[in-house]
């Protein structure tokens, strides 16, 4: 069983994944939407900029996030609502989910067939209709998809996130970091255990509600 206090971690990795995600998923599908469909000057640049934190040590994406949020740093005025709070781990999550979002739902608008958006728009239907009726439909298994591995990539973040807002408990120790420090611990395997266990179920329940959803999605578009 867990304790109290494993419980809060818990809990607090579950609402930095979930705020990280509900925050990033228009930022994520806008950009895969340019990256997919758009034609302009920088594209390569900015498909650069965004895959970055796959490349990048999770130190660093920690530390240019301080930067920015310190408060002499361009976003200042911002730090005091986030530094040390678990409002700057979810930035800290979503920053280094982004590229696995914004890939999954690239692929997914990349491999709708264009011809059925133009057959639509033949028969009358406006550039909404057809974005609401055909494209997001088809786009909605990679949606899916591109959340849960970003999910899982916010439950799993450590290195950004304590290099950002520090290991504080209640407030910005998730599971990774609760972990971390059970290791630290004399006699802390056993919390570290339990801990491990309930990331691995999470990830696992993730993973099975999005292959039932991506199917689901996938049915409705069959009916379409």
């Amino acid at each position: 069983m867990l304790s109290s206090e494993e419980w809060g971690v818990v809990l607090l990795s579950l609402r930095v994944g979930v705020v990280a995600m509900a925050a990033l998923l228009p930022v994520a599908f806008a950009l895969a939407w340019l990256l997919a469909r758009g034609r302009f000057p920088g594209k390569i640049l900015l498909d650069a900029l965004v895959h970055l934190p796959l490349v990048l040590p999770p130190v660093v994406t920690g530390w240019w996030l301080l930067l920015l949020f310190a408060p002499a740093g361009p976003l200042g005025m911002m730090s005091g609502h986030i530094l040390f709070r678990w409002t700057g781990a979810a930035i800290a999550a979503a920053v280094m989910a982004l590229p696995l979002m914004v890939r999954a739902i690239r692929l997914s608008i990349e491999g709708v067939d264009r011809r059925l958006e133009d057959a639509a728009r033949t028969l009358g239907a406006g550039r909404a209709r057809v974005f609401r009726t055909i494209t997001l439909p088809l786009c909605a298994p990679g949606i899916v998809a591109g959340v849960v591995l970003g999910f899982a990539r916010a439950l799993g973040e450590f290195g950004a996130t304590i290099t950002f807002v520090s290991n504080v408990p209640g407030e910005t120790e998730t599971l990774p970091l609760a972990i971390y420090t059970a290791l630290q611990m004399p006699g802390g395997d056993a919390t570290a255990w339990r801990l491990a266990a309930i990331s691995v179920a999470i990830s696992l329940a993730a993973l099975i509600v999005s292959e039932a959803i991506a199917r689901r999605a996938g049915r409705g578009v069959h009916v379409l």
